[in-house]
């Protein structure tokens, strides 16, 4: 695939957002960014279109990452969902089904293999399981 990926970050800490959108970046993706689930959702309504979700899963506002990966899943089901936390997967609350899981610290080399794999392989809308 040769179209360039799309990517929604969605961090609330500032310098990690804005390290992982300067990586990205200089990987050829597209990665538009918000500190908040708000912010992501003002951005997905106001388009373009998204490949993948690349959120937190603890975050300051009233939707956590979590909540807001459900909610793209739900009306986004084209987009890849990727979540992180500093916490163990099995502290976490439910997340969407298909979400792809990534635990802090992570490597940026780690996400951006992650990304890629997304643009090699899109997303499907029945019975994916990640």
């Amino acid at each position: 695939m040769s179209q360039t990926l799309r990517i929604l970050l969605v961090e609330d800490q500032a310098d990690l957002r804005e390290l992982m959108a300067d990586v990205f970046g200089s990987l050829g993706m597209d990665v538009a960014s918000a500190t908040d689930a708000e912010g992501a959702l003002a951005l997905l309504e106001a388009g373009p279109a998204f490949d993948v979700l690349f959120s937190d899963v603890y975050m300051p506002g009233r939707m956590s990452g979590a909540e807001l990966g459900m909610h793209v899943s739900r009306q986004y089901p084209q987009l890849r969902v990727i979540l992180a936390s500093g916490h163990g997967r099995h502290q976490l609350p439910e997340l969407p089904a298909g979400a792809e899981f990534v635990q802090k610290p992570f490597s940026l080399g780690q996400v951006a293999r992650m990304l890629q794999a997304c643009q090699a392989q899109p997303a499907t809308t029945e019975g994916d399981v990640r």
